[in-house]
């Protein structure tokens, strides 16, 4: 049995440990940092010295800003298991300051110009394009992720089966978690309806004479033609919301109504330029809006 001179006060332990108080009560009320002994009589809680490296520990990944979640799970854990919680959570950090890095560039652009900039938008027409697509499913910040993804997946397909440039990205016009995205391209020669094959036995099915067949994991899409609206985006895709701002701003403006999928044509991507030189054709169909659609 530990004396009482053996433990800390809640304050003494809190200055310690670079705590403050109600911070100790609130670890000990969730269950992360309890005291060593809480007096029965009047509630006064006490605190070991060993609880002091735990303490500290708390009171660094807080200052990192780790989730208390994360740092119970690392109290608990083994060192090696420690590490890789500590990983784990470094590298979400890490696609966090990716991220606010892309928001502070498209605020710089933003501020550069004095407001939005300038796209020109075109009212033109889109003839129908049949291609084959990857699909993946995408939360709006995942979509960078997500279609760089599909655009391997796809390449992967379609070794051996010759497909114009440029690549082809589709997405919703609404940005949702769950939201069905696909990258396609336009193959130079008619492939046959979906049929689940090894890219082997596609590759067989050419050499007899037959009519090319989809690699597994492929589907066709079929783009209608029709009215669209379109721009040019020059720049990384992180600074795209700027163009489509700009596009669908001047599709409501005309009284026109946006019909998915939303286009995107990479002519000069990542393989071939510096990322400001990146330039991306944004192009949405569209009908006349009646009273029903308004």
């Amino acid at each position: 049995m530990r004396d009482q001179d053996d433990f800390l006060t809640i304050g003494r332990f809190a200055r310690l440990c670079r705590l403050s108080v109600k911070q100790l009560r609130h670890y000990d009320d969730t269950g992360l940092l309890p005291p060593a002994r809480v007096d029965p009589a009047t509630g006064y809680r006490y605190y070991a010295p060993g609880q002091a490296r735990d303490a500290l520990t708390v009171a660094l990944l807080r200052d990192l800003d780790v989730p208390l979640a994360v740092i119970a799970a690392t109290l608990a854990a083994a060192e090696p298991e420690r590490a890789g919680l500590l990983r784990a959570e470094r590298d979400r950090v890490a696609e966090r300051i990716t991220r606010d890095r892309a928001r502070l560039e498209l605020l710089e652009r933003l501020a550069a110009g004095g407001g939005l900039p300038g796209y020109e938008i075109v009212l033109g027409w889109e003839p129908e394009r049949r291609l084959v697509v990857v699909r993946a499913v995408a939360g709006p910040g995942e979509l960078a992720e997500r279609t760089g993804g599909c655009v391997r997946r796809l390449l992967a397909g379609l070794q051996g089966t010759p497909w114009r440039l440029p690549l082809w990205g589709l997405f919703p016009l609404d940005l949702a978690e769950g939201m069905r995205i696909a990258v396609g391209a336009e193959p130079v020669e008619e492939v046959e309806p979906v049929v689940p094959v090894e890219a082997d036995a596609a590759d067989t099915a050419v050499e007899a004479g037959g009519p090319r067949r989809l690699p597994a994991g492929l589907e066709r899409e079929l783009l209608p033609g029709g009215p669209v609206v379109e721009t040019v985006h020059h720049g990384p895709y992180s600074q795209l919301p700027l163009a489509y701002h700009a596009l669908l701003a001047a599709v409501h403006e005309r009284g026109l109504r946006p019909l998915a999928p939303v286009r995107e044509a990479y002519l000069v991507g990542p393989e071939e330029a510096p990322e400001q030189e990146w330039t991306t054709r944004l192009v949405v169909r569209v009908e006349e809006r009646t009273e029903e659609a308004a």
